[in-house]
């Protein structure tokens, strides 16, 4: 479990922001850039809070190749945050500048260097699947053993609207509307 990983390990993380959206999830975008270089990226959605009153996110999903070791990479996230105007005791049904969260880690399972692997939000949020089942839809989750793209497609879509909008990050287009 505490072991380092010398390789290469794909990652999917959750962005999202309900503060200043575009603004953040620019500053979020490039600092992830920064941090790993080439990102893929799935559109950008809009969707109402969840777990508290507040006003609507922008989320998408983003997928990353690090060398990092998990913890690392947990550590240089939440420094991205903070540096983004996230307090370093947020509740987690808050509103926020950004917010990034480790999604998947290659196939990691359980809760690993306090971070809970796969992010169990992926099967409870339209925000964060269908971003990731556009993204990487033939990826499987690392328990359920299926697709994103199956997962999505079982999920109760109407639950939890979600609206794709116009969104580009360094003069390219990342998104437009459905």
């Amino acid at each position: 479990m505490g072991r380092k990983h010398l390789s290469q390990s794909r990652v999917f993380l959750g962005i999202g922001s309900n503060i200043e959206r575009e603004r953040y999830i620019t500053a979020g975008l490039d600092a992830v850039h920064e941090l790993f270089g080439e990102l893929s990226l799935s559109s950008v959605y809009d969707s109402a809070a969840v777990g508290f009153e507040g006003k609507p996110f922008l989320n998408l999903a983003a997928c990353v190749v690090t060398a990092l070791s998990l913890p690392e990479l947990a550590l240089a996230l939440r420094h991205i945050e903070r540096m983004h105007g996230r307090p370093e005791n947020a509740s987690r049904f808050s509103s926020r500048q950004l917010d990034i969260d480790i999604l998947t880690y290659n196939d990691e399972i359980g809760i690993i260097s306090g971070v809970e692997l796969p992010r169990g939000e992926i099967l409870e949020n339209a925000f964060v699947l269908r971003p990731l089942a556009e993204l990487a839809p033939e990826a499987v989750h690392p328990v359920q053993r299926r697709s994103y793209a199956e997962l999505w497609e079982e999920f109760d879509q109407t639950s939890q609207p979600l609206e794709k909008v116009q969104f580009s990050w360094r003069g390219r287009v990342i998104s437009l509307p459905a």
